[in-house]
């Protein structure tokens, strides 16, 4: 829902303001319609029906995974490609993974969507719309920017949406923001953000001559300056942050890469994510279980606290970009 046409529409009917926090309020409580808002009047719902649509965002295609996860392809109203993820646990857990842009400009070589032509970023309601389109599924408790683009790189937006998450049942302790080291939006998290939303940085490999290769970020914004910056946060906070790390068959998933990884962060400040590699169609392979074993057991002797994430989604193209992509791919080779 654009919340700010919204306001403006109740505005120029003469509406009360409290009318803008009741449609709020049902709306994020998983309200399919305005049809649903009875404690609005029956002319005000036609009204609202006819001048605000309720999604800033179209379906285009939805696949749910064997493990429960669901995908869904939005479309915004310029044609814009939108992915979001629904994961499933068995602890009862309902976590969303949520995009901040319609493609992104910083060409990660082992994501797809870094491979997609980058769109633009998306307002706070398309963002929000995402969520919404769950919430109306079922209850939801946990949130992750870590879908398509950099959040850093729409900071306000990001912000503005993460800050209404908690009316929909997922508090700021529950939310993450991820990025892959866009360091001026990662100094304003540091410096502006008040609520305690987790923190999240992809680092991929802590060797900055490969970091660059695999992640070209590094060469404007390297490694180490990056990592400082998270370790106040972490201070500020007294929170850890989460390190990201997908692990590429060959590449980054080597006993020395883990000892590297062990030296820049230590013990005390991050928590490493090990991330069973997706594919998405890039030269890149998954590291083998094993692989992962022996990486992990590093880091364990180090002190540094890490887990294994578990993979979620295979079977329906759930990395970030692959729907789209996939999309996209058969559109071309249809016959005109």
């Amino acid at each position: 829902m654009d919340l700010t046409l919204l306001e403006s529409a109740l505005s120029a009917l003469g509406e009360p303001p409290y009318r803008a926090r009741q449609v709020w309020e049902w709306t994020a409580h998983g309200a399919a319609g305005y049809d649903a808002m009875t404690n609005l009047p029956r002319g005000l719902r036609d009204e609202l029906e006819a001048n605000v649509p309720f999604s800033t965002l179209a379906v285009e295609t939805e696949r749910q995974s064997r493990d429960g996860t669901v995908k869904t392809l939005f479309r915004t109203t310029d044609g814009h490609p939108v992915e979001a993820v629904l994961m499933r646990y068995r602890d009862r857990r309902r976590t969303l993974c949520l995009s901040s842009q319609s493609g992104c400009p910083l060409t990660c070589t082992f994501c797809a969507t870094g491979q997609m032509a980058f769109g633009r970023n998306l307002t706070a309601s398309e963002i929000l719309d995402q969520a919404l389109h769950f919430r109306r599924v079922e209850p939801v408790d946990h949130a992750v920017f870590m879908g398509m683009g950099e959040p850093m790189l729409n900071f306000d937006e990001v912000l503005a949406a993460a800050r209404r998450l908690p009316d929909l049942g997922i508090t700021h302790r529950r939310t993450t923001i991820s990025t892959v080291g866009w360091l001026p939006g990662l100094k304003r998290f540091v410096e502006e953000v008040d609520e305690p939303i987790r923190l999240a940085l992809s680092v991929h490999a802590a060797n900055e001559k490969l970091r660059s290769r695999i992640m070209p970020v590094n060469d404007r914004y390297p490694l180490r300056d990056v990592v400082e910056e998270c370790r106040r946060y972490a201070a500020t906070v007294n929170r850890r942050v989460y390190i990201e790390y997908v692990m590429l068959a060959g590449v980054n998933d080597a006993p020395e890469h883990a000892r590297e990884l062990a030296e820049l962060l230590g013990p005390d400040d991050f928590k490493v994510n090990l991330i069973p590699y997706n594919p998405t169609g890039s030269v890149y392979q998954g590291s083998s279980r094993e692989r992962i074993a022996v990486f992990k057991a590093v880091l364990d002797r180090a002190h540094v606290p890490a887990t294994v994430r578990l993979t979620r989604g295979r079977d329906i193209e759930a990395a970030c970009g692959q729907l789209a992509a996939a999309r996209k791919t058969k559109r071309a080779a249809s016959p005109v």
